[in-house]
């Protein structure tokens, strides 16, 4: 008897829930403004028939909601490298990871090919002080294979109690065994800003990752440089390597900390009107109409004319892009080091019910001049590579472009998105840059150094004796000097 109506259930079930998908269509494509949806009637009664026949067939029992939950987080998942799906649990650690503490290893993470790859450790965490690299795919975590997990599924188990080990095991490009990594975890407070007087009048900011606080914080170290140094700097780094980005508004407020105000620091364009954004180096860009004090507008006014380098390598992605291409395109700023990441797409996150988001890629950003940075990076105006490196790594470059399924180059033939009619207009600071060339050493000197020469240590803290592109950054910095009083 229970066999005989449990077909009948299900058929129950299936219609209504065809019958409740076909309402809620409806009622998207009859909002005013939105865009006609087609009703995917065939696709839908094949969802139904899966859900039915797993119901039915599959060898254990199988709730209903983890099916609903992994249908869902295969619609999103299969999208973009970024776009995801966030149950309640990764929806509250994405919200305090932007707060900056959380537990965990200290990764920054996506996925290609079912594994996990590496997109940039976090400066003073287990990973960064353990030596993985980005480019580094995660194949295990303790026992267990990581094919066949979910991006959420493996971070969860990432994540864990403070004091905890877990055992890694990495395949690395050039190396032709996996290699194993046992990590203690640890509560991951990630200090985004620091910075280091190397010298009278010249000094270096590091920013690890663009937070909730991170303005205020690059506001603070400033502040503290021109206190230390009463005649003035003579010259600025940013650093800005291995930063894997954050919020939007926050790295519109570390450009607006060096750039006049009201200048264009980046744009986006999407399919929505919500997605259409020009973001300027004003409090109503990166305060977003919060009481908050305007740190920016208490700055010394000599830090917006102050020589400028911006390094960047190929772990410098997202919002680090986006001020490292505003400061280029305003010509504010020397950018050094090597092509960065080439991540230029901006995900929202679309809050659904019972404490579960979407985070959604709805729009590209563009750079002050009209550039899509998608798949692309920013190109250096000086390449200085790092020797650090070997040089297999540093031929292969693991970057936006390589990840499965990433969007495509807006400004490439056959993007849908349109582009401006006009290119923003862009006012020019005045200019640091010379021409100049980095002349000072050949790749095959570079590598007889290359493991004399770490590029910071296992804390992140700057390191201006043993790092390369950082000594090269601040000796055209004192160049800039001499051409200027000449």
């Amino acid at each position: 008897m229970l066999k005989a109506l449990k077909p009948i259930g299900l058929v129950a079930v299936g219609a209504a829930v065809g019958i409740l998908l076909s309402l809620n269509f409806s009622a998207i494509a009859e909002k005013p403004g939105s865009a006609q949806l087609a009703l995917p009637l065939d696709d839908l009664r094949m969802l139904s028939d899966v859900f039915g026949k797993i119901k039915s067939d599959y060898v254990e029992p199988v709730d209903d909601k983890k099916l609903i939950k992994e249908a869902i987080n295969g619609m999103v998942s299969g999208l973009d490298p970024h776009s995801q799906f966030l149950d309640q649990e990764a929806f509250k650690d994405l919200q305090v990871g932007t707060q900056g503490e959380f537990g965990g290893l200290g990764i920054e993470v996506g996925m290609e090919d079912g594994f996990v790859k590496v997109i940039s450790p976090i400066d003073d965490t287990p990973a960064s002080r353990a030596g993985i690299r980005p480019g580094d795919f995660i194949i295990k975590l303790d026992d267990s294979a990581v094919k066949g997990l979910s991006l959420n599924d493996a971070v969860k188990r990432m994540r864990g109690k403070p004091k905890t080990g877990i055992r890694l095991t990495i395949m690395r490009k050039g190396e032709d065994k996996p290699l194993v990594f046992n990590l203690v975890r640890e509560v991951i407070k990630v200090r985004s800003v620091r910075s280091k007087l190397n010298e009278p009048g010249y000094a270096t900011i590091r920013v690890a990752q663009f937070q909730e606080h991170t303005g205020e914080e690059l506001a603070k170290a400033i502040q503290q440089l021109y206190k230390d140094n009463p005649d003035g700097l003579r010259g600025l780094v940013l650093d800005l390597r291995n930063d894997p980005g954050g919020l939007l508004n926050v790295a519109v407020a570390v450009s607006a900390a060096f750039l006049p105000k009201d200048d264009l620091v980046v744009y986006t364009d999407g399919r929505t009107e919500d997605s259409k954004m020009r973001l300027f180096a004003n409090r109503e860009s990166y305060l977003r109409g919060t009481f908050r004090d305007d740190y920016i507008v208490k700055l010394p006014p000599a830090i917006k004319t102050v020589p400028m380098v911006v390094l960047v390598n190929q772990a410098t992605a997202s919002a680090s892009e986006i001020v490292a291409g505003a400061l280029q395109d305003h010509k504010r700023a020397v950018v050094m080091g090597t092509q960065s990441f080439g991540k230029g797409s901006v995900q929202t996150i679309v809050p659904l019910t019972n404490n579960t988001a979407i985070k959604l890629t709805t729009a590209r950003y563009f750079t002050p001049n009209g550039r899509s940075i998608q798949a692309k990076g920013i190109t250096p105006d000086i390449v200085v590579e790092d020797p650090n490196l070997p040089s297999a790594d540093r031929a292969i470059g693991i970057r936006e472009a390589d990840l499965e399924r990433h969007l495509i180059n807006g400004e490439e033939p056959g993007a849908t998105e349109p582009k401006p009619e006009t290119k923003p207009e862009v006012k020019s600071a005045p200019k640091t840059k010379p021409e100049a060339k980095d002349d000072s050493a050949t790749p095959g000197e570079k590598d007889k150094n290359a493991d004399k020469t770490p590029t910071r240590n296992s804390h992140g803290e700057i390191d201006d004796k043993n790092d390369y592109q950082l000594t090269q950054a601040l000796n055209l910095l004192k160049g800039m000097q001499v051409l200027s009083k000449r």
